[in-house]
């Protein structure tokens, strides 16, 4: 589908300007003129609104709180009866975000020029996902769009505040074990080196661990920018190994295998996938479309596998409980509860009950996760402090006591 410009004029005289998108220049005059409208220019247009969408992808992203905001005014003013063009124009005056507003003009230009309000949302993949857009869609088709907005505005702030959760459990210990380690470095390189003229010019036999950070401390000095050099080689190998599908599906793998983490990741996961099945089932989504919906946003190879092998069991008449049964990573209780919601034809009604069980083991779970990693890292600083401390000067209280 190309996509024109064009300036028309209504039958009151009135100039009118905008987008629209047809097979051909005659194909778009024949979709205005069907409008009573007076074509007086139609040329070609470049592709503005994917330049917009590539400038926004290299300077600046619109937030996860910004669409959860966007969405909740979205069914706000559709509830309030204010016309779509009307509602889109109150959105760009009152956002913030320069790079939402621009994406906004674009859609209001669509839909001025007789797109519907999903296919404009799909030129903006960056800030509206396949499952907005199917969502909205499916409020398009089923007439109950303030009602689809209100789903989604709903399902957005439970998927961050879930995420922002789980998220929020890790900055700590990761800012922490950040500092220790530069801390450490900065001492290895810049203190230890002063220390260690003393105690090798002394004479004296020095312990195993002292030898040990000596050693350290002088590879760091010799080989420090080669180390370097090599970790970043190593890193961007391991980027690229991780955009390839074996990468995926191993990162991802490793991610659930994690100690304690993995657990966290798995349950966040399993409350998104279903959250994302109640959010498209009640919103008039098949279930084969929404399965595959769900695996394009869950965010994790392992269960975007699951949920794609879900959906050729399903085309091939198979309940989704069988299909998940067959998968270790999705627990007995799951497919129990599906199974159940199946049977009795409640299956949107259970899967958002086993949304919130998992939402609320994930609460519970960050919870604990917090409690317990703050004095582990306290005493795993304490004893990496201790180590280092020791080893110097001790050597020294015996350098002294000898005199």
């Amino acid at each position: 589908m190309a996509r024109f410009r064009y300036k028309t004029k209504a039958p009151d005289g009135v100039s009118q300007e905008g987008i629209i998108e047809a097979g051909s220049a005659d194909l778009a005059i024949a979709s205005l003129q069907r409008r009573n409208l007076l074509v007086v220019s139609i040329s070609p247009e470049e592709e503005q609104v994917s330049a917009a969408s590539r400038a926004m992808a290299i300077f600046g992203r619109v937030s996860q709180q910004d669409i959860v905001i966007l969405s909740r005014q979205i069914s706000t003013l559709f509830a309030a009866k204010v016309p779509i063009v009307e509602s889109f124009k109150v959105l760009m005056n009152e956002t913030q975000s320069s790079t939402l507003r621009s994406n906004l003009a674009g859609i209001l230009d669509d839909i001025q020029g007789g797109l519907a309000l999903s296919s404009a949302m799909s030129k903006h993949p960056a800030i509206f996902s396949r499952f907005y857009v199917a969502m909205v869609k499916s409020g398009e088709e089923s007439g109950k769009l303030e009602e689809i907005f209100g789903f989604l505005a709903d399902y957005l702030e439970r998927t961050y505040e879930l995420t922002q959760k789980a998220r929020n459990a890790l900055i700590y210990p990761a800012f922490v074990l950040t500092a220790f380690i530069v801390v450490m470095v900065l001492m290895l390189v810049f203190v230890i080196p002063r220390v260690a003229t003393i105690l090798t010019e002394s004479g004296q036999d020095l312990p195993i661990y002292t030898k040990m950070v000596l050693w350290v401390s002088d590879t760091l000095r010799a080989y420090g920018i080669f180390i370097l050099v090599v970790a970043a080689a190593a890193g961007g190998v391991l980027i690229q190994y991780a955009r390839q599908e074996g990468g995926r599906i191993y990162f991802a793998r490793l991610k659930l295998a994690f100690p304690i983490i993995g657990g966290l990741f798995r349950k966040v996961y399993l409350s998104r996938i279903a959250d994302n099945l109640h959010t498209l089932l009640s919103g008039g989504i098949s279930v084969v479309r929404a399965l595959t919906i769900t695996s394009e946003v869950v965010d994790n190879e392992v269960y975007r596998t699951i949920l794609l092998e879900a959906t050729e069991d399903v085309k091939s008449g198979s309940m989704i409980s069988d299909s998940f049964a067959k998968f270790s990573d999705i627990p007995p209780l799951f497919t129990q509860m599906m199974r159940i919601g199946e049977e009795t034809g409640k299956l949107d009604y259970i899967l958002k009950s086993i949304a919130g069980f998992y939402r609320r083991d994930v609460d519970s779970m960050v919870g604990n996760l917090v409690s317990l990693i703050e004095p582990i890292l306290i005493v795993s600083l304490g004893a990496g402090v201790g180590i280092l401390v020791a080893s110097v000067l001790l050597p020294i209280y015996n350098l002294a006591g000898a005199f």
